[in-house]
């Protein structure tokens, strides 16, 4: 397992055009960014794939898949693939799997009874499988007969597995059996201090906190190219991530008497979307990473907001 340390990374944008993709990865290694993160959003590109393609494009900087859904992919096969790539790449990868968005999953006929025991037993399992071991486990959904990876497809160093969650029970899982965990936007400093208080780890344990962000010398400018990428956290999948705010129960009422997400995104104040995203001066960017890093985060994620994400990540790189 990695040690904590202290990186600012960067998002790939799941919606990013495909001449954009490789460009874009290139571009935060040469800005000096400590890492980029892809994703798999159901009905977007995947990212096993996206992972190989950037690491293969790319030199110096780590890849982290954020994140494979427990869900989707025999656990067996999953840690097939991610020794490939950790073993290819060494040092560079860092892999996170989650629950995936519920009504997604439901959709792909993916979404278990019961998404807790799933994670617990399927981490557990690709952790030991990449390291060597010989799993045999009848559990509830992992059921593996004495399979293991071969020698030549061990991955050195091994990759830390990391778990992309949310809610109190699911950090509390990743504080048991993960390297670390991803926390989705947005992560405030406050919900992140709960987080970490629900992960309660053992061991050494990443943080990685994405976050949408905008650097620019104006200030409100920054502010308003942020605002709209934050039209989701209105909506129940994202009650755990506002609720320790102390205008949580305010953002819920907003976005109950607005129409419609971009309505709600519109009407929020100025300091909330300061609170729920690093925008603003480079100064103020920085300081807010340093508030971030002191609630727990190991790994900062910036998620580039604006029409042209390409364009963002020169002004985002201002802040290392």
């Amino acid at each position: 397992m990695s040690s904590p340390h202290r990186s600012v990374g960067v998002m790939l944008p799941c919606d990013l055009p495909a001449d954009d993709v490789l460009p874009f990865a290139r571009r935060a290694d040469e800005l000096g960014f400590d890492s980029v993160w892809v994703v798999e959003d159901l009905g977007h590109r995947g990212g096993v794939a996206q992972a190989a393609v950037v690491l293969a494009s790319t030199s110096r900087i780590r890849v982290g898949i954020g994140l494979l859904p427990a869900g989707s992919r025999n656990v067996a096969f999953a840690a097939m693939e991610i020794a490939t790539l950790a073993q290819l790449f060494p040092g560079r990868l860092d892999v996170a799997v989650g629950h995936g968005m519920p009504a997604w999953m439901r959709g792909a006929g993916a979404w278990p009874a019961s998404p807790l025991t799933l994670l617990e037993e399927y981490v557990t399992a690709v952790r030991q499988l990449v390291r060597g071991g010989r799993v045999r486990d009848d559990g509830r959904y992992v059921r593996l007969d004495g399979v293991r990876l071969e020698p030549s497809a061990l991955p050195s160093p091994v990759p830390d597995v990391l778990a992309g969650v949310r809610g109190p029970k699911s950090l509390a899982v990743s504080g048991r059996v993960a390297d670390g965990t991803v926390l989705a936007e947005p992560a405030a400093p406050a919900y992140v201090r709960e987080a970490v208080g629900h992960i309660a780890p053992r061991l050494p344990h990443r943080v990685v906190a994405y976050n949408v962000a905008c650097v620019d010398e104006d200030p409100r400018a920054a502010l308003a190219a942020a605002r709209p990428a934050l039209e989701w956290v209105g909506e129940p999948d994202w009650r755990a991530q506002v609720a320790a705010l102390p205008f949580g129960d305010e953002l819920a009422g907003l976005r109950a008497r607005c129409a419609s997400r971009a309505e709600f995104a519109r009407r929020m104040p100025d300091a909330w979307v300061a609170e729920l995203a690093v925008a603003g001066t480079r100064e103020q960017a920085r300081a807010r990473i340093a508030a971030l890093r002191e609630a727990g985060v190991t790994d900062a994620v910036l998620i580039p907001a604006g029409k042209d994400p390409s364009a963002a990540l020169d002004s985002l790189a201002t802040v290392l």
